[in-house]
């Protein structure tokens, strides 16, 4: 049985997952006109939600019917990304592609609330891992260690990617060229949202330079607070986020995977 306090400190962990996907959500203004909607700040803010839900039962939000809707919307629509991936990079786009991971997590997510034992009789259907304290067990096993072997195969990956390159605005803007055929509507990835945040700062510094500007008099009336929210909001809108969210959701995916079989 694993202890209360252990999972406890992975709901709150997807807690903050789940807030920093909203606050990046925010940031990247999808209601406006032509702004990228991202649709892994989408898939982060549902699995971090309903993987606290399944660690401690009193943050439960939907029942688990409604989950496994979700997620199996989630699996085809990472699919479709992953298939036009590959079309346009070949088979390196399973292994290091940006859309592959996200799959990975929809079908481990799906998996589970499938696999989870049939709650008990009278049982609203709502319970996880966390309303039996870590003592559910999951149906067919060996493809529980499976997916949690590749999580954390993804999550390894990922550390090594966030080590050894810098996750910086410039990279983002290449990082997805050729990805998405020009007219083609469709959610972007994170990068994209970095890469549009990029063009608002250039119009923002083209407009300071226009004629009649004051720069002296916009430093002492507010224009460190406007540079410590441009800071905020280029932190929130890295591909570095992005990908530590992402590690943080690998890692406790597979820890609930393996502590279920």
């Amino acid at each position: 049985m694993t202890p209360a306090w252990i999972l406890d400190a992975f709901a709150a962990l997807m807690l903050l997952v789940a807030a920093v996907s909203a606050a990046r959500l925010v940031a990247a203004r999808p209601w406006q006109r032509g702004a990228v909607v991202t649709d892994t700040d989408i898939a982060h803010l549902l699995m971090a939600i309903a993987m606290a839900g399944m660690l401690v039962a009193s943050l439960t939000t939907l029942p688990n019917g409604a989950w496994e809707v979700i997620f199996g919307l989630l699996i085809a629509w990472f699919a479709y990304r992953v298939i036009r991936d590959a079309r346009a990079n070949g088979v390196r786009a399973l292994a290091g592609g940006h859309c592959a991971p996200h799959l990975a997590h929809s079908a481990a997510m799906l998996y589970m609330f499938l696999a989870l034992a049939a709650p008990a009789a009278g049982g609203s259907g709502t319970s996880g891992m966390g309303g039996a304290s870590g003592s559910q067990a999951l149906r067919y096993p060996t493809l529980a260690f499976v997916f949690a072997l590749i999580l954390v195969g993804y999550s390894i990956w990922d550390l090594d990617q966030l080590s050894g390159r810098p996750y910086n605005r410039a990279g983002a803007n290449i990082s997805l060229a050729g990805v998405a055929p020009a007219g083609v509507p469709a959610m972007a990835g994170a990068e994209t949202a970095v890469a549009t945040f990029s063009g608002s700062q250039a119009t923002g510094a083209q407009a300071s330079d226009r004629p009649g500007a004051a720069p002296a008099d916009q430093a002492a009336h507010g224009g460190g607070a406007r540079e410590s929210g441009t800071t905020v909001r280029h932190w929130l809108l890295s591909p570095g986020t992005t990908v530590g969210c992402r590690i943080a959701m690998g890692v406790t995916m597979a820890f609930m995977l393996l502590i279920m079989i």
